[in-house]
């Protein structure tokens, strides 16, 4: 995989999933949708942590210089 993410992107995703970590296992957001932000907060930090976003591939975008 060729890296398409820059170090910016990166932490703010990490912040991101973080937060959404934060809401759902604090019992602030709760259910269907505490879920789903558990689930894309994993997302968030395992693209952050290869440094590489597959949803980037077919829009032809990088944020890595």
């Amino acid at each position: 995989m060729k890296r398409n993410m820059s170090n910016t992107d990166r932490i703010v995703r990490v912040v991101l999933a973080l937060v959404f970590f934060y809401l759902y296992f604090g019992g602030v957001v709760t259910g269907a949708l505490g879920a789903a932000l558990a689930v894309l907060g994993a997302v968030f930090l395992l693209t952050s942590l290869v440094a590489f976003c597959p949803l980037y591939l077919p829009f032809k975008i990088s944020t890595y210089k």
